[in-house]
């Protein structure tokens, strides 16, 4: 049977969300075609991976309808999913962030294409003091949670697979992506004018924060890379800290906190949270990335020479990046 796979041509599901519509573009300005599919909705019982590898199994129907919009295409980039970080867990959730990927991974086997690359979050390693690429995940909140779970199901498919599956499960993890219109950047924006912006001290510790144009960038640059890609990259550092964060969003200088209350305060608010059933697990570690930021390490992107365009300081400045 003849290889009727086209590698300059690719699939993306959820084309028109926040992140989805960058990668369309982006993919396009270096002349891919793009198939734009939004995405099906899908539900599972929110208990367990085991709930969610079920309700996969059970979407027959869908992984038919997909590996027929996918026929032809070289690359399938799942960019869906739900990012509600302070969301209760519930079937949707679990359906859109852990069904749903491995739902298109079986529709893309069926197809033929040559690479998935599903959209994760660094948020499935929590409050780990340097994100990695390893498998290990400390999800902290439902969103994360769910996450995970769909890193863990991919990874394991991938595993599952090799070497005879044709089908390449690169899972990216998206770190604190800022970009126009978004409401998360808008609310950094105003944080970071206001009394409330601080950092502890002595405010140098490196963030993840980064924009939606570098990270657009880096899912192309993984779906056309020419080699094999590991099961689970990150996105690369875009170079910024704490307090050069807030002072790009605020126009001005962070208040500098003691290191010590800083980490009080923190520990004392999780108590808090699991008290009442880990509500405040979402804003309790926005304050504390805020605070003490989290590191990365340098990972495969850098070791094969990718290296995204940094814009997410000028974004946070006003631009439109």
């Amino acid at each position: 049977m003849s290889d009727t796979r086209d590698a300059t041509t690719w699939v993306v599901i959820g084309a028109s969300g926040f992140v989805g519509s960058r990668i369309v573009a982006d993919a396009r300005s270096r002349g891919i075609t793009i198939v734009e599919l939004a995405a099906p909705r899908l539900e599972a019982v929110p208990a367990s991976v085991a709930a969610a590898r079920t309700a996969a199994a059970g979407a027959v129907d869908v992984v038919d309808e997909l590996a027929a919009a996918f026929r032809g295409a070289g690359v399938v980039v799942n960019a869906a999913g739900l990012a509600t970080p302070d969301a209760e867990m519930s079937a949707s959730l679990v359906g859109a962030n852990a069904v749903l990927p491995l739902v298109a991974l079986a529709a893309a086997r069926r197809s033929g294409a040559k690479r998935f690359v599903h959209l994760s979050s660094a948020a499935v390693q929590g409050p780990v003091p340097v994100l990695d690429e390893s498998t290990r995940t400390m999800p902290f909140s439902p969103y994360s949670q769910s996450k995970a779970w769909g890193e863990q199901l991919l990874v394991e498919a991938r595993a599952e697979g090799a070497p005879v599956d044709v089908t390449e499960v690169v899972v990216v993890r998206a770190t604190s992506v800022q970009g126009p219109g978004r409401p998360t950047t808008d609310r950094l924006r105003r944080l970071a004018s206001s009394p409330l912006a601080s950092v502890a001290s002595p405010g140098d510790a490196p963030t993840p924060v980064t924009c939606v144009a570098a990270l657009a960038e880096f899912v192309t640059a993984v779906g056309t890379f020419d080699e094999i890609v590991p099961a689970v990259v990150l996105q690369p550092w875009e170079g910024l800290t704490v307090s050069s964060v807030l002072e790009a969003a605020g126009g001005r200088s962070p208040r500098r906190l003691p290191r010590l209350l800083c980490r009080f305060v923190v520990a004392s608010a999780r108590v808090v949270s699991r008290l009442i059933g880990g509500r405040l697990a979402g804003p309790i570690r926005r304050v504390e990335l805020m605070w003490f930021g989290q590191g990365q390490t340098s990972g495969w992107a850098e070791s094969v020479g990718i290296r995204p365009t940094p814009a997410v300081a000028d974004l946070l400045r006003g631009g439109d990046a």
